[in-house]
């Protein structure tokens, strides 16, 4: 058997097995969108015409391809929702997934995928819905159909004893669905002539939600392939697979799955029906950049072709410069595993229930290393792989499951002793066959970041839209990995007549904006291009390029069923926008715990009297932005007020405003030239008093000052915050940077409302060049009582005169019943 290698095939398509729940509804955005295409694939070595699908198309211009081998023979927009795409294929062209993008005179589409082939294409043809009255097709065809909602699709072929059937389907793989609507979730079956199914297939590992199943007859007879969703779900037109239907050769695992560069990797291949094959392929010499910091390997797709026909997709392996070390039985205890040198890729397979390997290799004291796993979502291997490190004492020192969300798991470790360490790893539910195959990549932590683009709508890969004579922006975000310093940036592949203008990300810092600028005499255009990334570690100069993440599929909770990464992003030099507009230059610096307000002024040209909206590109630390402002129809300007807390990261921040405004085929979003905001220290300190008044009274407020720094520009001082009832006669205090104390007189007003107020700031504002420079400071209080009433003094009650005695001859008064009732009280 002759294997087949190519490295210009689609890279990483990554699914993780997660059902479909509900989302949040895609970004009503006016950029355009190819939402599915007609045919889903062409046949290579010849021409094809395909119709793409979607919104706002209706000035489309090109079409770009992320891997070579595709022509591009003619665009034309047929209306707003459809374009004609011509293409043209190389006879060699390896089969798989090719990914594009839509240019248009206002930006670039979302990623999708053309298949290409080595088979006659089938269309479907309805009615094909009973097992009685399938649609008859040849073998070694690839069909192209659609599941309607409760659809179900029925092929029939006819077999010979021993001749095999292999189907291999692409569903998921050509859906996009942002929103976790109309997700296609094939199964497929093969059926004899009784309906008994003999092969099917929901997910597999192979290709997850996308199936595979084969079958091989002992006796002549026709046999029925069934497609439909497996929650019988569907869409007209939008649920669109590929059937590839024939006996050519599906390898589901190479061992050994990692190779060196530039080497020939002998591999044996395990075909679907367990057939073993031995195969030799001519790895790639230049897969890896030593200019760029892209990890010690990299996913590499591998074709096979034998006399029966090609694989119609790829299987996937790592190559790099690390040597390769095969596993070696019996190596089951860590006690006693074999020893082997790292770096190196640990290459090996779990192939039977209950197996463990290990790996044993001799490490130095202080010595740093990456254990990383590739398994299920490089290699598309059944196994759940869990790892674990022994010390020479065989004491567990780190392990790893699944990491980060990812399916195969990594640790790293720094060696405390001259002595060896053992990788072990095994099936998470001690499974195990000849397919659990794996590589543990071994290799020296080395500092190092990665850059990406920041998505500026969710979950949508950022395209930049740059107009003629006018400016776009985007965000490049890195992700550091053990290095903290300076990264300076470059952009590579820029289209003719658009200049690109850098800012360094600071140490610490993880994202910083460029800003890209079109001439006036800059052609509609788009084109790939690259970030390139370098920063300084001592004398080592550490280097990484761009990788582009993709959402294509998304399930429950926003998780991806389907992404895709590519090494460039995209940039569309789009149609001019009908006004300039200006992000004003402060003169003066934004102070910590201070304020300002930004200047924009827009310039409109005839007939253009839309509203423009303004929002931040992003924040500097520590800076907040009102982003709810625009300039309205009639008007030529707005201020925007800024804030600084007291934590705001000092220096000097590019900032660059995004602007939205409406068009005929929806919002376009293109952006300001940067200004450069100065973050500076505050000026003073104040410390507020305790302050109490009584109502209808009069107090003094005196703030001790105290100078942080030196500015120029003349100062005054203002109170702010004073409660309802409380005045000052003198709010605003000249000041100097000597002064130390700042008086302010209060009046409280008799209904003023009594209680403690914590409600006092201070106002620095210092003025220069024309500017304002504007410090708060706060929270001082102030308590409000009512006065205090002054009792009475007490006086002496008047005496009466004194009843003169009874006469004695008199008779005594008798007492009324009342009297005697209180007598006979006090006395008891």
């Amino acid at each position: 058997m002759q294997l087949i290698s190519t490295g210009c095939m689609v890279g990483r398509l990554m699914g993780v097995a997660t059902l479909a729940c509900a989302l949040a509804s895609q970004s009503p955005a006016a950029f355009p969108v190819v939402t599915y295409h007609t045919p889903l694939g062409v046949t290579r070595g010849g021409e094809a015409t395909i119709v793409l699908h979607g919104d706002r198309l209706s000035d489309a211009r090109e079409v770009l391809f992320d891997q070579p081998g595709i022509e591009v023979v003619g665009c034309k927009p047929i209306d707003n929702k459809k374009v004609e795409l011509k293409v043209k294929t190389g006879e060699n062209l390896s089969p798989g997934l090719y990914s594009f993008r839509l240019v248009t005179a206002s930006g670039a589409t979302n990623l999708r995928f053309l298949g290409v082939g080595t088979m006659p294409i089938v269309q479907e043809v309805e009615p094909n819905n009973d097992f009685a009255s399938p649609q008859e097709i040849p073998m070694d065809r690839t069909v192209e159909g659609n599941v309607d909602r409760e659809d179900v699709d029925c092929y029939r072929v006819s077999l010979k004893a021993g001749q095999k059937l292999t189907v291999e389907i692409e569903g998921i793989r050509h859906r996009w669905s942002l929103n976790n609507r109309d997700i296609l979730d094939p199964y497929i079956a093969i059926l004899d002539e009784k309906r008994f199914e003999v092969a099917v297939s929901d997910d597999s590992a192979l290709f997850q939600q996308d199936g595979v199943c084969s079958y091989t007859p002992e006796q002549d007879g026709q046999y029925t392939i069934l497609v439909r969703d497996s929650s019988f779900l569907g869409q007209k037109n939008v649920c669109r697979y590929r059937l590839h239907v024939g006996s050519f050769p599906r390898p589901t695992t190479v061992i050994p799955s990692g190779g060196v560069q530039g080497e020939i990797l002998q591999a044996k291949l395990i075909d679907i029906d367990g057939t073993i094959t031995d195969a030799s392929v001519q790895l790639p010499t230049d897969l890896l950049d030593p200019q760029k910091s892209s990890g010690p390997t990299q996913p590499y797709p591998v074709v096979t072709a034998d006399e029966s026909g090609v694989s119609p997709s790829p299987n996937w392996i790592r190559v790099g410069n690390l040597p390769i070390v095969t596993e070696t039985e019996p190596n089951n205890d860590h006690r006693k595993a074999p020893e082997c040198s790292v770096p190196a890729l640990l290459c090996g397979v779990i192939n039977k229930p209950g197996d463990f390997d290990c790996f044993a290799f001799a490490c130095k004291k202080g010595e740093k290393y990456r254990v990383k796993l590739y398994a299920r979502e490089t290699l598309r291997s059944p196994l759940d792989g869990v790892m674990n490190l022994f010390d020479a004492n065989g004491k567990s020192v780190k392990g790893s499951d699944d990491s980060g969300g990812k399916l195969d798991g990594f640790f790293d470790f720094t060696a405390t002793s001259d002595s060896k360490h053992t990788i072990r790893i095994y099936d998470h539910l001690r499974g195990g066959s000849p397919l659990h195959n794996y590589v543990i990549e071994v290799s020296r932590l080395q500092p190092s970041f990665s850059i990406g683009l920041k998505e500026l709508r969710r979950d949508e890969a950022m395209v930049v839209p740059v107009p003629i004579g006018g400016t776009g922006a985007m965000m490049v975000q890195v992700k550091r990995d053990q290095f903290n310093e300076e990264i300076a940036l470059a952009l590579d592949g820029l289209p003719e007549g658009v200049t690109a203008q850098t800012f360094p990300i600071p140490k610490g810092r993880i994202e910083i904006p460029v800003v890209l600028t079109a001439a006036t005499d800059a052609q509609l255009k788009g084109t790939f291009f690259d970030v390139l990334g370098e920063g300084k570690l001592g004398d080592k100069t550490v280097r990484a390029d761009l990788q582009q993440h993709h959402k294509i599929v998304l399930g429950q909770n926003r998780r991806a069923m389907l992404e895709h990464s590519t090494p460039k992003a995209v940039m569309a030099v789009c149609e001019a926008m009908p006004f300039s507009i200006e992000l004003v230059q402060p003169k003066t610096p934004l102070l910590r715990r201070g304020s300002k307000e930004l200047l924009v002024r827009i310039q409109r040209d005839e007939g253009f009297e839309n509203p423009v909206y303004l929002k931040t590109l992003y924040n500097p630390p520590g800076v907040g932005v009102n982003n709810s402002r625009k300039i309205d129809k009639g008007k030529n300007e707005v201020t925007i007020p800024i804030t600084a807390n007291q934590n705001a990261a000092m220096g000097t921040w590019p900032m660059v405003m995004q602007v939205s405004y409406g068009t005929k085929t929806g919002t376009q979003t293109v952006a300001t030239a940067p200004i450069m905001l100065d973050v500076e220290d505050s000026v003073f300190n104040f410390k507020f008093p305790r302050a109490a008044a009584e109502t209808g009274g009069e107090t003094s407020l005196t703030l001790e000052m105290e100078k942080i720094r030196d500015i120029k520009g003349e100062i005054e001082v203002q109170l702010v915050g004073m409660p309802n009832g409380v005045t000052c006669d003198a709010p605003v205090q000249k000041v100097t940077l000597e002064s130390t104390t700042v008086t302010f007189p209060l009046k409280i007003a008799a209904n003023a409302k009594t209680g403690l107020h914590k409600t006092l700031n201070v106002q620095t504002r210092i003025r220069r060049d024309g500017e304002t420079m504007i410090q708060t400071n706060g929270t001082g209080e102030i308590r409000v009582d009512k006065p205090v009433v002054k009792k009475k003094p007490k006086t002496e009650p008047e005496k009466k005169p004194a009843s003169p005695p009874p006469k004695k001859d008199a008779a005594p008064k008798p007492l009324s019943r009342l009297e005697q009732l209180r007598l006979e009280k006090e006395s008891s």
